[in-house]
């Protein structure tokens, strides 16, 4: 007969510790969940995902109901242990009972199954929720109580716990979730989210065409020599001024001009009365400003002016689209002739070239916090326009001048040397 009872006790005493192993397991699988792809689940109307969500809106609870399931089975087990360890080895027992269940819990209901929902939190949490959901409201007398008497202990000791449960990602969080992707993302989409994340940190001077470059009508030229500068262009929009860009008139559409040449009516004057008045952009303004700021104002090209008023450059939708996409053009990316690589590793660049053009083609680290072109990041370094040729290092980046005209650098030729081990 006693025997009968002893192995109904060990029978209890295994249910128990499967008990407790449920309890470990739920607490961690719950407390594991990526809330991110619960919302998702939830949006998806997941059953599981939907009960894990509602029992984490409040994590206090879902705590309390777990803890207070855990320590009754726990301390349960213990009394059934020592028990049967009494009945089997008299007062040794409660020693034998002491190690032999420690070491029973540790290992069945602690260590492995919260390392197993660790590992496969949404396998654990979503069905241990239904069975949690029920238990919480069976016990909530009981869990509000230990909650009441645990809030007002963290309050004593100045901690909140009026969260909101709600998890925010900042912009350098989100950007690593998109880097650590990895094949869940394709390499094109992953580049495109980078780019839209990265809008905020650069500006309208790291994309704009530089005043040097710029292609525009010049009304104090003849007629003739203005036709012919249209008929080579291969942009959709010009800049219209008199003698420099500084005295810009406004901007000049190719349609606008194809209407004129199909009336018979291309002259100066005409040209004037189908230009749209240019859109100016303060220099500094960051590219996720300026793409609202075209889009409020339907513009696709304005000039870049420094706090004097005098133009810097040319700006446009497709520069910033391009900071998302890539380059929109193939044949914009086959006249990129800036990099020319050598048989030796080596790089002629033309000074010209922005750096961060240069660090994006050939996945470089130049400095970018200075100035905007090799030219300028040269001379900076120098501290001075060199007479002649030289040769410096910036970073591990060893940079020969090649040529130079009119204080200005032309071309460098840039190696790559091996990254220091500090």
């Amino acid at each position: 007969m006693e025997d009968a009872s002893i192995g109904f006790l060990l029978g209890v005493l295994c249910f128990l510790i499967f008990c407790s192993a449920f309890f470990s397991s739920s607490e961690t699988g719950m407390m594991s969940l990526n809330r991110y792809r619960l919302k998702h689940l939830v949006k998806q109307n997941h059953r599981g995902a939907r009960q894990a969500s509602k029992l984490l809106e409040r994590p206090d609870r879902l705590i309390g109901v777990i803890l207070i399931g855990n320590n009754f089975v726990n301390i349960l087990a213990s009394a059934i242990a020592t028990v049967i360890a009494v009945r089997l080895w008299g007062d040794a027992g409660i020693a034998i009972a002491t190690a032999g269940l420690t070491i029973i819990i540790l290992i069945f209901a602690e260590v492995s199954p919260k390392t197993v929902a660790a590992l496969y939190p949404e396998k654990i949490a979503f069905p241990a929720a239904f069975l949690l959901t029920p238990l919480l409201k069976l016990t909530y007398p009981l869990v509000w109580v230990v909650n009441g008497i645990t809030n007002g202990l963290l309050k004593v000791f100045g901690i909140s716990t009026d969260g909101s449960g709600e998890h925010h990602l900042s912009t350098e969080e989100l950007r690593t979730l998109v880097n650590e992707a990895g094949a869940l993302l394709p390499k094109r989409k992953q580049s495109m989210l980078l780019g839209v994340l990265e809008l905020n940190d650069v500006t309208v001077d790291d994309i704009m065409i530089p005043k040097n470059e710029i292609q525009g009508i010049d009304l104090d030229q003849d007629l003739d020599c203005i036709l012919e500068q249209l008929s080579k262009t291969n942009h959709t929009r010009l800049p219209v001024y008199n003698g420099e860009v500084n005295k810009v008139v406004g901007i000049l559409h190719m349609r606008n001009l194809a209407q004129l040449i199909q009336q018979g009516k291309v002259t100066k004057p005409a040209i004037l009365q189908v230009i749209r008045e240019p859109y100016f952009i303060p220099e500094g303004t960051p590219l996720q400003t300026q793409l609202l700021n075209f889009q409020k104002e339907s513009r696709r090209i304005g000039l870049v002016v420094d706090e004097y008023g005098d133009v810097q450059g040319i700006a446009t939708l497709e520069d910033i689209l391009e900071e998302i996409v890539g380059e929109l053009s193939a044949e914009h990316r086959e006249e990129n002739s800036d990099i020319h690589p050598q048989e030796d590793g080596s790089y002629f660049i033309e000074a010209s070239a922005y750096i961060r053009e240069i660090n994006k083609s050939l996945s470089w680290e130049l400095p970018t916090d200075g100035p905007k072109t090799l030219n300028g990041l040269i001379i900076e370094t120098l501290e001075a326009i060199p007479d002649a040729n030289v040769c410096l290092q910036i970073a591990n980046y060893r940079i020969e001048t090649l040529q130079m005209s009119d204080n200005l650098i032309k071309s460098a030729r840039i190696i790559e040397l091996p990254k220091r081990e500090d």
